[in-house]
């Protein structure tokens, strides 16, 4: 019996052996699993650098274009501050004081209307000066926000002029009406003060080309309510003008100059006085009114093309100035 045995216990050992060699090695499948693991966990980690590192890219960039707009924005203090020394200096020599708080600007003779023609000149040298700054970005084709950074400067630097118009209307209001900082061709077109945000952006409208749906419906509706909005001033200055006309015109005084026409005189005067102090907030309403119409114009706009607008106004103004120098220049017989 125990001979028989032998055979079948040698046979079965063998018939496990086989099968054991066909079965994959449990440590060699686990080996296998782990450098699966490690090569997915590795490539993960380098896709995770390569952000890191596109995102530390970027980050440089947008701290060197901040540096480079610091540096500007330092330089650009630096001459104004100097500028505006000299401009100072002048300005004492011919009698006028401006006030260091920048509030508000006085004159010692009472001549408000030369303390901001010299304002004026200052504002308008810088805006010569940042608009061939963004001439020169646009033809370099800088990128987008490099032209931001020096189309949000001009729109700050309106502003400024704006605040010193305030200023100016609370010094001497008719000076300002008049047109008489502006060069003639200018004053041919003056409405209130300043521009007509309505007219300019008809003239926009064909040098923006190509415009989106959006934006041409964007442009017309601001047009519109822009027209509106002069329409509503202008009605008020010619009622003004009209009542001031009837003020004046009723209640004349006498030949005999009597104490009851001296005091009716002085009182109609004090009305027509009062009248007149609505005339600051008109160009106060006129100015916000084309304020607000570039702020507006330039969230419609992209960057580039608010960059081409602000171009486009800045060239119309300046032939506007060249053509009253031509005219001045011209021979008279």
């Amino acid at each position: 019996m125990a001979t028989e045995g032998s055979p079948r216990t040698d046979i079965s050992t063998d018939g496990d052996t086989d099968e054991k060699s066909r079965r994959p090695d449990r440590g060699q499948l686990a080996l296998t699993m782990a450098s699966d693991s490690s090569d997915r966990s590795k490539d993960k980690t380098d896709q995770k650098t390569l952000r890191r590192l596109a995102q530390n890219r970027e980050a440089a960039r947008k701290s060197r274009l901040r540096k480079k707009a610091y540096v500007q924005q330092l330089e650009s203090s630096r001459l104004k501050l100097t500028q505006l020394e000299q401009e100072l200096q002048r300005a004492r020599q011919q009698g006028i004081f401006i006030s260091s708080s920048g509030d508000q600007t006085h004159s010692m003779s009472g001549n408000g209307a030369m303390a901001f023609d010299v304002e004026y000149a200052r504002w308008l040298e810088d805006h010569n000066r940042q608009l061939n700054e963004l001439r020169s970005a646009v033809n370099s084709h800088a990128s987008d926000p490099e032209l931001r950074i020096v189309v949000d400067g001009i729109l700050v630097h309106y502003d400024e002029l704006f605040r010193l118009k305030g200023n100016a209307a609370k010094a001497d209001v008719f000076h300002l009406l008049s047109g008489m900082w502006k060069t003639p061709a200018e004053r041919c077109f003056l409405w209130l003060g300043g521009f007509r945000s309505s007219e300019l952006l008809k003239l926009l409208v064909n040098q923006l080309e190509p415009l989106t749906e959006q934006q041409l419906v964007g442009i017309t509706n601001l047009q519109q309510s822009s027209q509106q909005a002069e329409d509503a001033l202008s009605q008020g200055m010619e009622a003004l003008q009209q009542s001031l006309a009837e003020t004046l015109s009723s209640g004349a005084l006498g030949s005999s100059g009597s104490s009851g026409n001296v005091a009716n005189y002085m009182g109609q005067m004090a009305m027509a006085m009062g009248k007149l102090g609505t005339l600051e907030g008109f160009i106060r309403q006129a100015d916000n009114l084309r304020q607000q119409t570039l702020q507006q114009m330039h969230r419609i706009l992209t960057t580039r093309q608010s960059a081409r607008a602000l171009l486009a106004i800045h060239d119309y103004f300046s032939r506007l100035r060249a053509l009253s120098s031509l005219w001045l220049a011209r021979p008279r017989e």
